[in-house]
């Protein structure tokens, strides 16, 4: 389980193919990995990644083909990446809960300055848009930020200077493909009153 509060921004530094799926290789940037043992989870770019490897500045994991089908941007080396370990249960819950199990990639319509702030604009797929409400949360890349609007299938979201600053949302431009995940008790809501 993660929070959606981005600890560092790292690096994917290698790609290497490994069956139908990849081995990486991330530098982790300012994250402290002094507790972070093999076995352990880290969500890169809101991707709930397992350790296989403690390397120099950095870990190893393993990515599936499945994982690789519903996410973006793992298989880029250079991209930076939004960094965040498992949370303990005693930490606090700055942003909402997030798993790390990516919904769907969605598509930034529109990242524009407004004020201080920066207006973001996602077109997120039709079969996310039932979990997702009006100042409700989402992750994006694996950072917590709310809903401001809903529009048909276009969601309109305010980035404060902080999250710019703290997480990789401030290299997004239009037309970008983003990791989603909608919120996990909406998603629970859901499948309760299916059933």
């Amino acid at each position: 389980m993660f929070t959606g509060i981005i600890e560092a921004v790292g690096e994917i530094k290698q790609v290497v193919p490994q069956g139908n799926g990849l081995h990486l290789s991330v530098s982790s940037g300012s994250l402290d990995l002094s507790d972070v043992s093999i076995g352990d989870s880290v969500a890169v770019n809101g991707v709930c990644l397992t350790v296989t490897t403690l390397i120099d500045n950095g870990f190893s994991v393993d990515v599936s083909q499945e994982t690789l089908n519903c996410t973006q941007g793992l298989d880029q080396p250079g991209k930076r990446v939004n960094l965040e370990k498992a949370m303990r249960l005693s930490d606090r819950l700055g942003g909402h809960l997030v798993g790390g199990h990516v919904d769907a990639t969605g598509e930034v319509v529109k990242f524009e300055a407004a004020g201080e702030s920066h207006l973001l604009i996602i077109k997120v797929p039709q079969s996310i848009l039932r979990f997702i409400a009006n100042k409700g949360s989402i992750a994006v890349n694996g950072v917590s930020l709310t809903v401001n609007v809903i529009d048909g299938d276009e969601l309109a979201i305010n980035l404060i200077p902080h999250t710019l600053s703290a997480t990789t949302l401030n290299e997004l431009k239009s037309g970008a493909r983003v990791n989603l995940e909608v919120d996990m008790l909406a998603r629970y809501v859901a499948g309760l009153i299916d059933a």
